[in-house]
Order: C-alpha cells, then sequence, then structure tokens
C-alpha cells in the first residue's frame, strides 16, 4: 500500500536524448535509449520492417535511389562494392556494367564429379571475387551449361576457376568456345589502415625502386593512410539512371532498353569525351547537367581525357549526358573548387547544387551562356564526412562533418547536438565513408546511419528532428536509406546473417522485424529531491501508455551517490494497456527511470507517467 505521505509527481523529461554530460548532471531529460523517436515531446517506438524481396545481393550499399518510370512502375537501384542493381516488378536484377568482352576458344577443363570449372584467358587480370558470365557457351564435361554470372577464384595469371551448380560427367581439357563478359572489378567493402601488404597494393609503383617493400608506406610520410572502400553515386535522368562507381567512369542505365540481361553500358558519344576518372556525379534540378564531382579535366578534342583533379567540377552539355566537349556550340565546361583537397560530394537544392570539399561549402547555380553555372563559396572550416553525409531537407542543406553537425539557413551554423560528443566518440573514424544520410518526410527527420567503434559496417544510427529540435540515437543494421516518396514508406538496404536485402523500412502497423520481435528502451537522467539533501521512498507507478498488444516492462534504479556502482533495480514490471497502477518500494539518493519492450509487434507511446515519491530522511 502506497504511504499516505508520498506526492504524485509526473515524470515529464525533456524532449530528445541528452549525453552532453553525465547521467546525474542531466536530470529532467532523457538519457539513453534504442529503437526510439519522439513526436510531439513523449518517446515511442519506431515502427519495424520487412524485406522488399526474397531474394538476396552481393555485397553492401553503398548509394540507393528510388522512383517511378514513365509507366509508373516503381523502381530502385543501388551499388555495392560487388555489383550495381534493380528492383523491378518484386524482382532483383544485376546491371552491373561489363568491363570487357572477348571470345576464346578450348579454353575450359572439367572433372568428372566435380562443379569445379578452370578456365584459360591469358593475361586475364582478374582477381579473386571478380565477376564473369558466358555467352554462346559450348555444353563442356559432356552436360556442364555455363550459365548465370560465376564468382571468379584465381588460379594464376593465366587461369581462374568458377563453381558450377552442376558437376561435369566426363572430365575434358582445352575445350569450349564461349564469349567472356567481365564485370567491372570487384571494389574494396572497408577502409584499411597502416602499412604494407594490404594497405594498398603489394609492391606498387611509389618509390625509387618501383617496388614498394612490405611495411613500406603508400607514400611518403604516410605512415596513416587509410585507403577507400569503394562507393557508388547514382541519380536520375528521366526514367533511366546515371551511375557511377567512385574512381572510374560513368555508366547508364535504360529503362527500356531490350538487350538481356539489360545491364548499365559505359558512357560514349561521338566526342569520346565522357571523364574516365570520377568521384561521384548528380544531375543539376531545372537546367538538367550531368555533372562530375571530382573529375580528369578536359584535354583536346582529338585526346580529351586530362590530367584527374579531386577539385575540378566538370558538367556537360545541356541535355546531352554523352557530350562534355567545351565549346561555343555547347554549354559544357569545368571548374576548379579551392578550400579544400577534393569536392567530397553534393545535392541538389532549391535551383542549385551544394557541393562540399572536405573544408568548405559551395554553391553551384545555373546562370545560362556564356559561363553556364556561378559558384560561391558559403562556408569554410565546415567540410562534409562523407560523400552521402549531407542531405537537403526543404531548402536548408544539413550535413555531418567531421566534428560537428551543420546547417546552411544564409550563413553555415553548427547544429547544437544534445548527443554530439556521444555521436563522434562513437564513430569508427576508419570507416566515415559509409555514413549515409537520409530523410524520413513521414516524421520529419533526417537520419544518418553510421559505423560504431565496435563495428566496420553501419551498426547505428543518430536521428534529428529540425521541427522539433531533439536528437536521437540507436542500433540498426541499414547502410543506406530513401525516403517515402515512392513506396509509402522508407525504404533501405541492410545486411544480416542471413544476407544482404532490401527493405520496406516502418511501414504503417508493422512493429516487428520479419516477423520477429524487436527490443526498444529509453532510461531518464538521475533525479533526486532538493538536490540529494534528502533520500527518496517511492512506493507507487501510475502508467499512462499508449499500448496496441502485449505490454512493456518499467524500471525504477536507485543509488546514494552519481558514482556510485551499487545499483538497486525495482522491477522490471509488467504493464500493459490495462494496468491500472503498480505498487512497489524503492529508497535512494537519486533515481533514474527505465522502459523497455520485447513483446512481438508492441506498438507503445509514453503519456505522462506519474511516481508517487516521499523524502525519506537525509541519511
Amino acid at each position: 500500500m502506497a504511504s499516505s505521505d508520498a506526492k504524485l509527481i509526473k515524470l515529464d523529461f525533456t524532449t530528445g536524448f541528452h549525453r552532453e554530460s553525465t547521467q546525474y548532471a542531466e536530470e529532467g531529460k532523457w538519457y539513453d535509449g534504442d529503437r526510439v523517436r519522439f513526436r510531439a515531446g513523449k518517446p515511442e517506438v519506431l515502427r519495424g520492417y520487412t524485406t522488399k524481396v526474397s531474394a538476396t545481393f552481393d555485397g553492401n550499399g553503398r548509394d540507393l535511389v528510388v522512383w517511378s518510370d514513365n509507366n509508373q512502375f516503381k523502381r530502385a537501384t543501388w551499388g555495392t562494392e560487388k555489383k550495381l542493381y534493380e528492383h523491378n516488378g518484386d524482382e532483383i536484377f544485376d546491371i552491373t556494367p561489363v568491363s570487357v568482352s572477348v571470345t576464346l576458344t578450348n579454353v575450359f577443363g572439367t572433372s568428372a564429379g566435380t562443379t569445379r570449372v578452370c578456365v584459360s584467358d591469358n593475361a586475364h587480370g582478374r582477381k579473386d571475387g571478380d565477376y564473369v558470365f558466358f555467352t554462346s557457351a559450348a555444353v563442356i564435361g559432356s552436360d556442364v551449361s555455363l550459365e548465370g554470372v560465376y564468382s571468379i577464384s584465381v588460379v594464376d595469371t593465366n587461369v581462374y576457376a568458377i563453381e558450377n551448380s552442376t558437376a561435369a560427367g566426363a572430365t575434358s581439357t582445352q575445350t569450349g568456345t564461349a564469349t567472356f563478359h567481365y564485370l567491372i572489378a570487384t571494389g574494396s567493402e572497408n577502409a584499411i589502415t597502416g602499412l604494407g601488404y594490404g594497405a594498398a597494393s603489394f609492391q606498387a609503383t611509389v618509390c625509387a625502386s618501383q617496388n614498394r617493400a612490405w611495411n613500406q608506406p603508400t607514400s611518403t610520410g604516410a605512415s596513416d593512410f587509410i585507403s577507400q572502400i569503394t562507393q557508388w553515386s547514382l541519380d536520375n535522368w528521366g526514367e533511366d539512371i546515371v551511375a557511377n562507381r567512385r574512381g572510374g567512369t560513368i555508366y547508364y542505365f535504360d529503362t527500356d532498353a531490350s538487350t538481356s540481361p539489360i545491364r548499365a553500358v559505359k558512357v560514349s558519344g561521338a566526342t569520346n569525351s565522357t571523364p574516365t576518372t570520377v568521384d561521384s556525379v548528380i544531375v543539376s534540378p531545372n537546367d538538367r547537367h550531368l555533372i562530375a564531382l571530382g573529375s580528369n579535366a578536359f584535354n583536346t578534342t582529338a585526346s580529351p581525357t586530362g590530367t584527374f583533379d579531386p577539385m575540378t567540377v566538370r558538367w556537360s552539355n545541356q541535355e546531352d549526358y554523352t557530350n562534355w566537349v567545351p565549346s561555343v556550340s555547347s554549354t559544357s565546361g569545368e571548374t576548379v573548387l579551392t578550400d579544400g583537397t577534393k569536392v567530397v560530394g553534393g545535392v541538389r537544392s532549391k535551383n542549385a547544387i551544394t557541393i562540399w570539399t572536405d573544408n568548405s561549402l559551395w554553391q553551384m547555380q545555373f546562370v545560362g551562356p556564356p559561363f553556364t553555372f556561378s559558384f560561391r563559396q558559403l562556408g569554410t572550416n565546415c567540410g562534409l564526412l562523407a560523400p552521402h553525409a549531407g542531405v537537403d531537407y526543404n531548402g536548408t542543406p544539413i550535413w555531418m562533418g567531421y566534428e560537428n553537425f551543420y546547417a546552411f539557413d544564409g550563413q553555415v551554423r553548427n547544429l547544437p547536438s544534445t548527443i554530439r560528443r556521444y555521436i563522434f566518440d562513437d564513430l569508427n573514424i576508419d570507416q566515415k565513408d559509409k555514413v549515409y544520410a537520409g530523410i524520413n518526410s513521414e516524421f520529419k527527420e533526417i537520419i544518418w546511419l553510421y559505423p560504431s567503434n565496435d563495428s566496420s559496417e553501419c551498426d547505428s544510427y543518430v536521428l534529428y528532428s529540425p521541427e522539433e529540435n531533439y536528437w536521437a540515437y540507436g542500433t540498426a543494421f541499414w547502410t543506406t536509406f530513401a525516403d517515402r516518396t515512392i513506396f509509402g514508406n522508407t525504404i533501405t538496404t541492410g545486411t544480416t546473417v542471413g544476407g544482404s536485402n532490401i527493405y520496406n523500412n516502418e511501414p504503417t502497423d508493422i512493429f516487428t522485424g520479419n516477423g520477429a520481435g524487436l527490443s526498444s528502451y529509453i532510461e531518464s537522467g538521475d533525479f533526486d529531491i532538493a538536490d540529494g539533501n534528502e533520500l527518496m521512498f517511492m512506493d507507487k507507478i501510475i502508467p499512462d501508455f499508449d499500448i496496441n498488444t502485449g505490454n512493456i516492462k518499467f524500471s525504477v534504479k536507485t543509488k546514494q551517490y552519481p558514482e556510485s556502482t551499487d545499483i538497486t533495480e525495482k522491477g522490471p514490471f509488467t504493464i500493459s494497456n490495462t494496468t491500472q497502477k503498480v505498487d512497489m518500494r524503492a529508497r535512494g539518493r537519486q533515481g533514474r527511470i527505465r522502459v523497455s519492450c520485447n513483446s512481438t509487434g508492441t506498438k507503445w507511446r509514453w503519456g505522462s507517467l506519474r511516481l508517487a515519491v516521499q523524502p525519506d530522511g537525509g541519511r
């Protein structure tokens, strides 16, 4: 029975998570949690997810774009370190570009009863994990048909092996004819730090001997060298897709192409002027130029490929992504930005392109002939952390930098964040290129996916609401994120032990992860009476939660001093939508509360819970 001297106090904590100080110092605020957002100042559980297609894909998503084609079919395209994919009609299609094709004769070998096929191609230049498919291939080993895309296992410089789905019925050597189609080489999944073998190509030509020895830096003073992961940048050109894998050329995916299998193809044209080395691409609004951010410069019409400069911004002719020759008859051109060492990324904004270097912010705006575009520096010491770490939110660029979150609303300003120190301490800075920002327009949120210190892949997120001005964080396995504008819910890619999938994220009324329960919790900062001059005695909880089905758990934790390791927990008490009150007995100089949920399919939202508290002396 509750004490008659106890008074009911409402536990209304400040919106958002607050981690800039200690749990005691953040009194009256929410301190920690997972899979929780805030609406109208009250915490509630995030919705769940379902796989959009049961089929898995190879690699980890690095960029994702969703759109409707001219026939109103909903589509999605994403790139990984291994391949390029498209989702269409509830199927996943491999649309990875082919780098080279060659027809060879007497090149296959089989062994009866095994699925291994040896393939001969002199000086093939492939590495383990690259991919190849064959057309016009004769049956080998009496009954082996080479169908599908195969992963390569290198035997030597002239021979590699593939694994077929069926075993050969006979042994054969130097047999068969086929056209080989090699996909663009498999890239890097993780950034690698340090020196020597593994830091880059072993024995790369970087020193006087023309060979780099083991444990020798990739270049002078490169002891802090970090290799780059494979990145993609994707954008729409009408109903089609332009794509670039960082450091390579530009590809085009035609949604109406009749070739089977339909694959993205290298952009080329009569001028043969397409940049060959590009860091990312974006299509300008309204005027429709294809823009290369970080590119080799234009050289001459006869030899258009110039020197690569990571600060060069180059653009094609208007409405013609194949013509990059600057001339009086085209709007093509280029400029070199300053204040930084490389262009990191860009997003479309209102009638302009926002561009970030690793140290500055720029605006690129269409002005027409003779200059086509104007460039204006908007800020410095505010570089972008990763190629996809920035968004445009209702005309305001918002991004994640190296030590702060930023916004530009007429001037660059640091976004006051109640969890800034926590997030940047938690970030695996070596894998920073994987940070991916997205917008969730349903809840008016910006989300950043990032790898934590304990992970080499994205396993965490940070949420920011510009409308309600709060911050939260949690765990997730998403690597890319697209808004709900096409599919009715946000779309993500992610990798689990079951493989890599594309997901419907937060569909309406779904509170499970593919049918399995999802854990969520929120915990407050510490609270006390009279700054801790008196102990507290708590003996009743009057819940106020919105719960659909199932139940949640409620705990009160108490201790004597902020640095005490002796913590007493009362609970967890089970609370359902019919629970009127919970009697309990808890004492301490300071306390905190925790709400958690592990029930499958439970939707919960905090209301205005009350706790019966009274002074209990000054011991």
